[in-house]
């Protein structure tokens, strides 16, 4: 399971770092709508939810389905204008200036994204001429609850009205709470920007895409980027550009932005505490497989303790020493445990470290 991005015509000069302030102001509003997903970030959701002025709290609730379950596309607008290589703008009345600049057809088709109305990554209908694709939109919103039916009949009878109440909505949160926090966040995030364009620079856009998370890789002889998620999807570039957009606010999130007909984009946190090297999404479906076997379990329980030979624990299970060394295999595959040798034993031992950062481990690969 991965997201893919061709890449075979993309030139050097189209790949871009920059900053957004809509796309982390849409961060912002999913931050303060999952604070559990932000552990870090709890302080800043306290004191930006009891500030909150109760109207806008309330209309905070009317459309979060568009930044609590799903970042929408709708807060990186530069990646859908036509001739997939605009810049996100360098303040927020840039980025509202380019989302002006895409049709009604893709912002309903972004803003629709909730509810799994259309396809992603290929081309489908246009919702707003084709009268089965409106109906099927309706009817998922109707499965997600009355505020998403309201949204989605709005949106699609009236798209400008929409559109302007998005505007509104985006600039009473700058006013509320963002345009502080952003004075404060664009230096760290400009920061990062440009320590990523050096590396393109110098090093290339292997070393640079390293440098944005150790999930994202780069085949040179494929021409493709694969980024290692809990789903699949697949974009090119084509003629167009490809963009880094990092984020202040974003960890555990790592976004791919790969809508059919839009630049591609990488929406990834700066400053994260991720480890190093984070489990493949594979991997960690390995060791969750690995540990639930009953005996494996057991196994676990004494190398948890101490350091056991093969023999050993078919002794205390009452097994055979190949029907131990079949489920250490296993283990060991899965990166679960250790092995040393002893004269002419090997002892086994479980790494509990790496147990212990199953959970985390679990939680970041799913928020990814």
């Amino acid at each position: 399971m991965s997201v893919r991005i061709d890449i075979a015509e993309l030139r050097p000069e189209r790949v871009a770092v920059v900053s957004s302030p809509l796309a982390e102001l849409g961060m912002a509003l999913h931050a303060l709508s999952e604070p559990a997903h932000h552990p870090a970030l709890q302080g800043w959701v306290t004191s930006v939810t009891a500030g909150l002025d109760s109207h806008l709290a309330d209309r905070m609730c009317e459309a979060d389905f568009l930044w609590r379950s799903t970042f929408s596309d709708l807060f990186m607008p530069f990646a859908g204008v036509p001739g997939r290589s605009t810049l996100p703008g360098a303040t927020l009345a840039d980025d509202l200036g380019l989302l002006d600049k895409l049709s009604d057809e893709q912002f309903v088709d972004a803003a629709l994204e909730f509810s799994c109305a259309m396809p992603y990554s290929s081309q489908g209908p246009p919702i707003l001429a084709d009268a089965e694709m409106r109906r099927r939109a309706l009817e998922l919103a109707a499965s997600r609850g009355p505020q998403q039916v309201r949204f989605s009949e709005r949106l699609l009878a009236d798209p400008p009205w929409i559109r302007a109440w998005f505007r509104q909505f985006v600039e009473d949160c700058d006013e509320a709470f963002f345009a502080g926090a952003w004075s404060r966040l664009r230096h760290q995030l400009a920061a990062d920007a440009r320590h990523k364009t050096d590396l393109l620079r110098r090093r290339g856009l292997a070393e640079a895409l390293a440098s944005v998370s150790p999930a994202v890789t780069l085949d040179e002889s494929a021409a493709r980027i694969t980024v290692d998620k809990l789903g699949d999807g697949h974009s090119t570039t084509g003629d167009g550009g490809l963009l880094l957009v990092p984020t202040s606010l974003g960890w555990p999130h790592l976004s791919v932005l790969h809508r059919y007909g839009w630049q591609p984009a990488l929406h990834y946190p700066v400053g994260s505490p991720e480890l190093a090297a984070p489990p493949s999404v594979d991997q960690l479906a390995l060791r969750m497989t690995a540990l639930s076997h009953p005996v494996r379990m057991r196994i676990c329980r004494n190398l948890a303790r101490s350091a056991y030979t093969t023999s050993e624990l078919a002794q205390v299970h009452g097994m055979t020493a190949p029907e131990i060394s079949r489920h250490l295999a296993v283990l060991k595959k899965a990166g679960l445990i250790t092995t040393r040798r002893r004269g002419r034993y090997v002892l086994h031992q479980l790494d509990v470290t790496v147990v212990a950062r199953l959970g985390s481990d679990f939680l970041e690969g799913i928020l990814r």
